[in-house]
């Protein structure tokens, strides 16, 4: 019973994961946020941050997966799909947020079954642009898509980013972080 919840509730969990702090690696750094790296974060707003951290997730599945040209168009609504989830889910957070103060406890309760929702809705959103992606990438691709997807918690996948030494890494990465 303990597994079936687990499994269950991984699909919030990795919805939630995109406005999370979990970024799938922050070793590099997308070249449009360049400069924007050198700013402080504490001026950028929290959606920012999360939208941020976001565009860093589609860099480092874009550079881990190898996406190639010809995959592009399924990787572009994948990616898309990345975006507007965490835009809606944060827009919804946020909303919440602010009406938090006057809810009675049964608005509470609705909120969060629209919230809980909402995850269920952005990630069937996001397997179905998923199974496109998946449908043409390169048997090597798929093992490496089978490895970054399996059912592990976020830091355990992408901790430390050790792996990725290797290669070569933008002036940003090698900064304090």
């Amino acid at each position: 019973m303990k597994n079936f919840f687990s499994k269950a509730a991984l699909p919030i969990a990795l919805s939630l994961a995109l406005l999370g702090g979990t970024s799938m690696a922050q070793s590099t750094a997308p070249a449009s946020a360049s400069s924007s790296s050198t700013a402080p974060t504490a001026k950028k707003s929290h959606m920012q941050r999360r939208m941020d951290e976001v565009e860093q997730q589609i860099t480092d599945l874009h550079e881990e997966l190898g996406i190639t040209d010809a995959e592009s168009s399924q990787w572009n609504a994948y990616a898309q799909v990345m975006r507007d989830n965490a835009q809606n889910t944060g827009k919804a957070l946020h909303e919440r947020h602010q009406k938090m103060e006057s809810m009675s406890a049964d608005d509470s309760m609705k909120s969060y079954a629209q919230l809980a929702q909402l995850n269920a809705d952005n990630m069937q959103k996001l397997s179905s642009a998923f199974t496109s992606l998946y449908a043409v990438l390169s048997p090597e691709q798929k093992q490496t898509a089978d490895e970054l997807f399996r059912n592990r918690p976020p830091k355990q996948r992408m901790g430390g980013h050790k792996e990725r030494e290797s290669k070569p890494a933008s002036a940003s990465s090698t900064s304090g972080g």
